[in-house]
């Protein structure tokens, strides 16, 4: 049957459509043009925040690296990875699942996250994703950090709390502000959800969410997770905000 439908249905690339030849059951592929222009990040990495991080060329993850930023501010979660840099093709996927009406992009963008996360997962972490308000909700149709989460924590076989966190607030939109202005605007607005307090206290929390630029929604969720009486708490994004980008 599988073999029909692939006849039928020839495998595309999940960023431009066209044909790519068949890698199974992977819904990541990207065909010869787009592959160059998705800067994965597979060597060395801030071990904070994932963001990428010069290296000697053998690709391997030192826990103990730090970026600029990570030294300068402070982190409440422990440990942090992403899968790709926020620019070129992994820019217009992430717009896409974010603002294009695209969830059915978020398998692919899963399983690239579901690697990258991998060293961050212990048997009792409970996987949640950075909540939406309502309002934001409403007109967006789905919070596309839940459809990633959801399928990180069965690749895994970890537990999954979609309504782990609540928006006590509605934000504005932390795009072109600075990295104070993002702080001040997400601070207060982000609490753990009271059903699920209990059930979180004590074990590891790995937070989800599409981008990273400042770390500022990271850290509120964080903070609040803490508060709540959490383990430790670990981040994961699918893409990282570069400043030479």
């Amino acid at each position: 049957m599988k073999g029909a439908l692939r006849l039928l249905y020839p495998p595309q690339c999940v960023a431009c459509g066209a044909t790519v030849a068949d890698g199974g059951d992977d819904p990541g592929q990207l065909c010869p043009a787009c592959f160059p222009d998705t800067r994965f990040i597979t060597g060395a990495a801030c071990a904070r925040c994932g963001v990428p991080l010069p290296d000697d060329g053998t690709g391997s993850h030192d826990p103990t690296l730090c970026c600029d930023d990570c030294l300068s501010i402070a982190r409440p979660w422990q440990r942090g990875r992403a899968a790709m840099v926020y620019a070129g093709t992994g820019r217009r996927l992430v717009l896409a699942l974010k603002h294009g009406d695209r969830p059915d992009l978020a398998p692919a963008l899963a399983s690239w996250l579901a690697r990258a996360a991998a060293p961050l997962v212990e048997p009792d972490t409970v996987v949640a994703p950075i909540p939406l308000h309502l309002r934001r909700l409403l007109k967006r149709r789905y919070n596309q950090a839940a459809l990633i989460s959801g399928r990180v924590a069965r690749a895994h076989g970890v537990a999954h709390l979609p309504d782990l966190l609540l928006r006590r607030r509605h934000t504005a939109a932390q795009d072109h502000r600075g990295v104070s202005d993002r702080f001040a605007n997400i601070a207060g607005a982000l609490a753990i959800n009271p059903r699920h307090a209990a059930g979180v206290a004590g074990r590891p929390v790995l937070l989800i969410d599409d981008v990273m630029a400042s770390g500022a929604t990271m850290a509120a969720a964080a903070e609040a997770l803490l508060a709540a009486g959490s383990g430790p708490v670990s981040v994961a994004v699918l893409a990282r905000a570069v400043k030479d980008d």
